[in-house]
């Protein structure tokens, strides 16, 4: 194994490691919301976002292993970049606590969050994803990766986003604090 490869499957491992404990935080994450009588919105979209998801993962290994793509010259600005947005991630998910989840989950009558990167900005959750789809792929030269996933994101933010605030607007304080 090479420079190029050992680099890549350990981000990669790292990734993929960080993505499996998340689910497991968002399923506690759902179950509590659930028993304070909160549901679930945008059922049908999200398996989806778990195939675009998953899909970015696999052309991401399949562009690096099956094209040889080696490492970006521009590596470690990409890596700062990186390392930030998973900086990042933590303060949302830490922010958000009980409320974090991968699904949109709504317990009505709850205060949205204001505090964190909240403050700044409405998104920065998918902000972050979208970051992390163009950088992760930059690194490894993945350019097919980095067009085709970057769009299907797009796609599914314009969709996700309108179904959450709507949601949040009906049944949370969302309107008076956004």
């Amino acid at each position: 194994m090479d420079i190029n490869e050992l680099v890549f499957f350990i981000i990669f491992g790292f990734v993929i490691i960080q993505r499996i404990i998340e689910l497991f935080i968002a399923k506690r994450n759902e179950e509590w919301i659930k028993s304070q009588g909160g549901y679930e919105v945008g059922k049908r979209h999200y398996p989806f976002m778990v195939v675009m998801h998953v899909g970015f993962f696999i052309s991401l290994l399949l562009e690096f292993t099956l094209l040889d793509r080696g490492l970006t010259l521009f590596l470690i600005p990409l890596l700062i970049v990186f390392a930030i947005t998973q900086l990042i991630r933590i303060w949302i998910l830490s922010s958000l606590g009980r409320f974090w989840n991968t699904k949109i989950m709504i317990l009505p009558g709850a205060s949205v969050v204001k505090k964190g990167p909240f403050q700044f900005m409405r998104h920065p959750n998918y902000t972050i994803v979208a970051l992390e789809l163009l950088v992760i792929p930059l690194m490894f030269n993945a350019f097919i990766t980095v067009l085709v996933f970057s769009l299907l994101n797009l796609w599914m933010l314009s969709v996700r986003i309108p179904i959450e605030e709507a949601a949040l607007s009906e049944d949370t304080n969302y309107k008076e604090v956004f």
